[in-house]
């Protein structure tokens, strides 16, 4: 008798995006939302109704749409790493992707200089 695992992983979403708005959210994010909508995949969009700012920490929204994500986008930019939020959020990312295949992880280097 084969057994089963009692923790079952909600997927409400196809694909996280992790990324700096102010870098990428008008230009390279806004056509990639697009694209994937376009293909029918189902990715979060970090909405302008939550709230932003480096002081506090990850709003729950954000927290539940990355433990419900079966893919993660990260858009490493020249300010990513300046961002404690960007920060936060792919700690999380990390944490929630440990147990599970790290390859559901895939970077994109968006206008950042490889040295």
């Amino acid at each position: 008798m084969a057994s089963s695992s009692s923790h079952a992983i909600i997927t409400t979403y196809d694909v996280f995006v992790s990324f700096r708005g102010e870098d990428t959210r008008n230009n390279f994010t806004a056509f990639l939302f697009e694209s994937l909508f376009e293909n029918s995949i189902h990715a979060f969009k970090d909405d302008t109704h939550l709230q932003k700012g480096e002081s506090i920490g990850i709003a729950p929204e954000l927290l539940q749409a990355i433990q419900e994500s079966r893919l993660f986008l990260v858009v490493f930019s020249k300010n990513y790493a300046s961002s404690t939020w960007c920060l936060r959020e792919l700690a999380h990312i990390c944490n929630c992707t440990i147990e599970a295949s790290p390859s559901r992880v895939l970077p994109i280097f968006y206008d950042v200089d490889p040295s």
